[in-house]
């Protein structure tokens, strides 16, 4: 079982930038593909980005493409979200998820292992 921690949330004006990450111990990161959620307050859980194991391929939410990227680095066995040109809709928890497949996926069924959320609230 992989236990994930996300961190770099905060609080940031429309506009702004903000990069999260996301460290993975207790099991192997770099032969999973692994995804970014989001959850805002009364709202349900939604695919933010998901990058392949080895980061060839990645996969974007309409809402956030050309704003943010994902990457990965395996040898640190942490997951990333560089996060620009802010907007206040993005406002939510913002939550790391560990695919127990290569490839990558916008569903969260598709996601076994998650981590505890990092916030992120963005001001106009």
């Amino acid at each position: 079982q992989v236990l994930l921690v996300e961190s770099g949330g905060g609080s940031v004006q429309a506009g702004g930038s903000l990069k999260l990450s996301c460290v993975a111990s207790g099991d192997t990161f770099g032969g999973y593909a692994m995804g970014w959620f989001r959850q805002a307050p009364g709202k349900e859980r939604e695919f933010v980005a998901a990058i392949s194991w080895l980061g060839g391929t990645s996969d974007y939410a309409d809402s956030v493409k050309g704003r943010f990227t994902i990457s990965r680095d395996n040898a640190k066995n942490t997951l990333y979200l560089q996060m620009n040109s802010l907007k206040p809709e993005d406002t939510a928890i913002y939550y790391c998820a560990r695919r127990p497949l290569r490839s990558t996926a916008r569903v969260r069924a598709g996601y076994d292992d998650w981590g505890q959320g990092t916030q992120v609230t963005v001001s106009s």
